[in-house]
């Protein structure tokens, strides 16, 4: 097979290697629970198969391919179970978070969230769905940004990717991104005015729609491959 994807020696190629799967995975190009070939991956990208093995096992520590002995290598997926833990556990960092960021500096977190808005309207407007949903992560990573609680930040890293793929299968869903950027306008406002309770309440809403739009997701997904 030609390289289609030829690497540069450095950074490492596994590092290298890593970046192209970890992009290919959360943008949706590799579908979850897809078996990955280190055979076609390294023909792909130009290098042996060990950079490949190597990235597969960082992968792996990211929750973002679950290797299986004897059977293979596969894209993470999840049923609804798992999703309802994942989205506790987010809801759990991003609402101690917020009461953290709160305290410190309501007003600058309010600015920031609503600049960021800002965009998200424009992407809205534009029907640029793949803009809006970096914003997303933007405004989302902002709360913790702002919380100033390192280890509180390295926890929701070790989320964080799976919280992205699921979310980019997301965007043909009709209206999601006008109504979850009306949620995200409402919680700046709230933020901004240090109305702890009322924003709290209304980021757990927001989490756990995004709960059900996730599980919907999945169970579809399922379906199909039936």
């Amino acid at each position: 097979m030609a390289p289609v994807h030829l690497l540069q020696r450095s950074p490492s190629l596994a590092d290298q290697a890593a970046d192209h799967i970890r992009r290919r995975i959360i943008d949706g190009d590799l579908r979850l629970g897809q078996a990955l070939s280190e055979s076609d991956l390294a023909g792909q990208l130009g290098v042996s198969k060990t950079p490949v093995r190597e990235a597969f096992l960082r992968l792996k520590i990211e929750g973002l391919v679950d290797i299986q002995p004897q059977r293979g290598t596969f894209v993470f997926s999840m049923r609804p179970p798992e999703i309802e833990k994942l989205v506790s556990v987010r809801t759990m960092l991003e609402t101690s978070a917020l009461q953290s960021a709160i305290g410190r500096d309501a007003a600058g977190l309010g600015r920031a969230l609503a600049e960021v808005t800002v965009s998200m309207k424009a992407a809205v407007m534009a029907q640029d769905d793949e803009k809006y949903r970096l914003l997303d992560g933007t405004f989302h990573g902002l709360i913790i940004k702002f919380s100033d609680n390192s280890f509180l930040a390295s926890c929701y890293d070790s989320i964080d990717f799976r919280v992205r793929a699921l979310r980019n299968r997301l965007a043909d869903r009709p209206g999601l991104n006008a109504r979850t950027l009306n949620e995200h306008r409402a919680l700046a406002a709230l933020i901004a005015a240090r109305r702890l309770g009322k924003a709290k309440a209304l980021l757990n809403k927001h989490l756990g729609a995004a709960m059900s739009d996730y599980d919907q997701f999945v169970r579809d997904h399922t379906a199909k491959l039936q």
